[in-house]
């Protein structure tokens, strides 16, 4: 017997791996093409570069923090959302590692993670099915329906949309049928050990689609309650008892993993999704085009034949299928799981499994059908596939809808040829058809739906991600690398940053390996975020959330965070006041900052946060340069700026100007800002507030040669941030320029800066004796003799927690410091600091996670002995 189901587990891995490879077919051919299955934006934005970030990470043996992701963060609490904790992920790190060092590859690079891609999706689907198909089997579904159901729930289309834009959102439909396997053992066995592995994994791998999962969860014991699938099953209380104590015994054995990344979640920062979120909407449709999940024919046919609703399994299902079509038109329920935040569709894999199951469960019922049983189904079917081509307004007929169309009159034509003769053979023919269109449908959505092609509006190849288009200068320059190395070669300042990046590439740092000063990702760090936004309006020169890039060409801010150097474009971007230029490659220039201040600055002048919180921007500038400022204390006296925006004319051109309205009637049009007599200096900061009121639609704004792109009002990643402060080199008249439209455009004010106090701080810096300064990843050690007897230390390290500090051998706390960085107070004399950095609650989680596996183990055993 052993044998036998030995063989019956290799036939369905082998099934599974063949299942996996043919579902590829499209991508493998691309794949040999020199294509790559990833998709432009945030597969080359963030899943290849964060792949090969985190592997360079953790094979140096840094596992915490690095000073390279932006200005510096957390690695389990900021990237715990895509890899850091990723199983998947973790396992191709190891094995990656150990070809590495047998010799097998070479040092993995870009574009090694760019071929693994398809390697490990086709490994990860193989995984998804053969557990499927054992979850099926839990519930005694036969072999071959039960395989068949987890065919249709491991290649359904949500599973490559997620693959090829978001990776790792593919590994939540890895553990959702183990987390199923778990729930039917309690309910079946009263055994909880299946259940308390498969919560502590789910955890474990990605706090977010823990969460998605345990709610579908929910929903699953929820439909088994009110159909269950057999006459004996364990007492509800009990089982109630069973997942609590089970949830809470392997949420404390991923707890070193999750609470780290739910501080991360905690401590980010997004505007609240302000618009009003519909209980119903159209979202996708289901039968012809749909981009998240499409119901096969054979399924929605069968949903319609009442006599197979008799069978308890095809009950359970076949709810479960019609509820999660009616949620899939609900933004609210995608809004629900998306922490109530704007709606996104990310649980539908949901509905895919449960249409696999409805899929099994009618297979092994396709016997007790009649004539009459599948007329009015067939009639109803093609009603509906009428209705959903007729009221989709977006629907074009075009080879992929054809082919879903013929499809489905082929699965009704076969339905009654069954019917005609209901021998082994008929039965065979239904299956092989549903797994051929299954896999058909797989390859023809990657290539109708996930495939690249230029509509005009994106920049980018016309077809497929290729590695030409990868060594681009709209990706991974071969000029723009070769500069930046020339400039690492020669300068002698490791700790110092470049501003640099590719147009929207805002983890530009990442993927050209240099200590940059942007990044891209879903979760940062709120001060550093509140920093750009809010206290200083540094202008990114585009707005969006979950990044943050470049210091809005601010020479003080470059000087006082440890910006070094800037890599322009010919006809690029501005350069900040100070910046000499010190190499050209082809058409890229690299400038030095005459003007860098000391990584770590002692001062005994302290500013109040508090004080501070209406000054403009440049004298909170003036006030890091001076000092240091922090919350909840008394301060100095504000340093005074000069407003001179009262010395000035505004000056409509291509448009009316009237009661802060602008209206730009055609082409570009806008304010011009007319210095008249006053003195100019080297920088002007011009401050006002702007917002679309017409063309609801993204626009550019330029202010001279300084242009930033502006959301919509209706984009989920507006930052709802709308005073805006720009510099600009100091010229008689400032051009603010926007496109046709209308523009609520007030609260002007003028600022301008001669850089002196910048000048007098460096030069006083130079006079100075070094601090002695070495940072790499989650330590940092200062040594300084304070002579002065200054009373604090400032340093552009982000503040965040799970950093600790000891100031000559005794623990100090660390301050929040000029609003995101950190601060230290000093003793007279020898100062020797040393910083270190753990995820936030590491140690006592280990602790906890150490409890929780010892009574698992406790429980699992008594609870099998109950």
């Amino acid at each position: 017997m052993n044998r036998q189901r030995t063989y019956q587990w290799i036939v369905i891995w082998g099934a599974s791996l063949v299942i996996a490879v043919l579902s590829h077919f499209f991508f493998l051919t691309e794949f040999f093409k020199g294509r790559y299955m990833t998709g432009l934006n945030d597969g080359l934005s963030q899943m290849i570069p964060f792949k090969y970030f985190l592997y360079n990470l953790y094979t140096s043996g840094e596992f915490f923090y690095s000073e390279s992701f932006g200005l510096g963060g957390g690695v389990f609490s900021q990237l715990g959302y895509y890899f850091s904790t990723s199983l998947v992920f973790v396992v191709t790190v190891l094995v990656t590692f150990l070809l590495e060092k047998i010799g097998v590859i070479s040092t993995p690079d870009l574009f090694y993670w760019a071929n693994t891609l398809i390697v490990i999706s086709i490994l990860r689907m193989t995984c998804i099915i053969a557990l499927t198909t054992y979850y099926f089997k839990t519930i005694r579904f036969q072999g071959v329906p039960a395989f068949l159901g987890a065919v249709l729930y491991g290649t359904s289309v949500i599973y490559f949309r997620h693959v090829t834009y978001w990776e790792f959102f593919a590994d939540a439909m890895l553990f959702f049928p183990l987390l199923l396997i778990g729930v039917e053992k309690i309910m079946r066995n009263g055994k909880s050990a299946i259940f308390i592995g498969a919560v502590a994994l789910n955890m474990i791998d990605n706090f977010y689609f823990a969460y998605v999962n345990f709610l579908l969860a929910f929903l699953y014991i929820l439909f088994r309650w009110l159909f269950p699938l057999f006459i004996e099953e364990t007492e509800k209380g009990k089982q109630l008892k069973l997942f609590l104590v089970g949830g809470i015994a392997g949420a404390g054995i991923s707890a070193p993993f999750f609470i780290p990344s739910v501080y991360g979640y905690l401590n980010n920062y997004r505007p609240a999704y302000e618009d009003a979120i519909p209980l119903v909407g159209a979202v996708d449709n289901l039968l012809l085009h749909g981009r998240i999940v499409i119901l096969p024919a054979f399924v929605l046919l069968c949903l319609l034949m009442t006599p197979l609703y008799k069978n308890r399994a095809f009950r359970f299902f076949a709810s479960s299928t019609i509820v999660s079509c009616i949620l899939h038109y609900s933004p609210f329920v995608g809004s629900m799981f998306n922490g109530f935040s704007a709606p996104q569709y990310r649980w539908e894999h949901y509905l895919s499994l449960a249409a696999g199951g409805t899929a099994a469960a009618a297979l092994q019922q396709l016997r007790t059908l009649r004539l009459k049983d599948i007329i009015f189904p067939a009639i109803v079917a093609t009603g509906l596939y009428i209705l959903f081509y007729t009221f989709d307004p977006k629907l074009k007929i075009r080879i992929y809808e054809s082919y879903l169309i013929i499809c489905a009159g082929i699965t009704i034509a076969m339905f009654f040829v069954f019917i005609w003769n209901k021998k082994r053979w008929a039965t065979w023919v239904i299956i092989s058809f549903l797994l051929f269109t299954t896999v058909l449908t797989a390859n023809m959505f990657q290539e109708e739906k996930l495939t690249y092609r230029d509509n005009g509006k994106n920049k980018g190849p016309a077809y497929g991600i290729t590695r030409e288009y990868m060594e681009s200068e709209q990706y991974y320059g071969v000029d723009q690398r070769a500069l930046i190395r020339k400039v690492q070669a020669t300068e002698k300042n490791p700790l110092a940053r470049f501003d640099w990046m590719i147009e929207t590439r805002n983890n530009t740092p990442i993927v050209q390996d240099f200590n940059g000063m942007s990044v891209y990702s879903s979760i940062l760090n709120k001060h550093l975020l509140f920093f750009y936004l809010h206290d200083l309006h540094i202008d990114m020169r585009r707005e969006s959330v979950s990044r943050y890039g470049s210091l809005g060409d601010r020479a003080n801010l470059y000087s006082i965070l440890n910006g070094g150097y800037a890599i322009r474009k010919d006809g690029g971007d501005p350069v900040p006041f100070g910046f000499t230029e010190i190499a050209r490659e082809g058409k890229y220039q690299a400038y030095r900052n005459d003007y860098l201040l000391p990584f770590a600055r002692t001062t005994s002048t302290l500013y109040s946060e508090e004080n501070l919180e209406n000054a403009p921007a440049l004298v909170k500038e003036h006030a890091m340069l001076k000092g240091i400022i922090l919350p909840d204390i008394e301060g100095e006296e504000i340093p005074e700026l000069e407003n001179n925006v009262n010395e000035v004319t505004f000056e409509p051109v291509n448009a009316t100007y009237e009661d802060g309205m602008l209206h730009v009637a055609d082409g570009e049009g806008g304010l011009d800002v007319v210095m008249g007599e006053m003195d100019l200096k080297e920088d002007s900061f011009l401050s006002f507030f702007i917002k679309r009121k017409t063309n609801d639609k993204d626009f550019t704004l330029k202010v001279n040669g300084f242009t930033t792109e502006r959301k919509d009002n209706d984009s989920i990643y507006r930052t709802n941030v709308n005073d805006l402060t720009i510099r600009v080199p100091s010229e008689e008249r400032i051009a603010i320029r926007v496109p046709i439209g209308k523009y609520d455009l007030r609260d002007f004010s003028l600022y301008t800066e001669d850089y002196s106090l910048l000048k007098a701080v460096k030069e006083q810096s130079d006079r100075e004796a070094p601090i002695e300064v070495e940072w790499s990843g989650s330590k940092a050690k200062i040594e300084l003799d304070n002579q002065k007897g200054d009373s604090h230390i400032v340093l552009p390290i982000p503040f965040e927690k799970g950093w600790t500090a000891k100031r000559n051998g005794e623990k100090t706390p660390i301050l929040q410091a000029n609003y995101a960085f950190t601060g230290i107070e000093l003793q007279s004399g020898k100062n020797e600091i040393v910083l270190t950095y753990y995820p936030p609650y590491f140690w006592p989680a280990v602790g906890i996670s150490l409890l929780s596996i010892l009574f698992s183990v406790y429980w699992s055993r008594r609870s099998r002995k109950v």
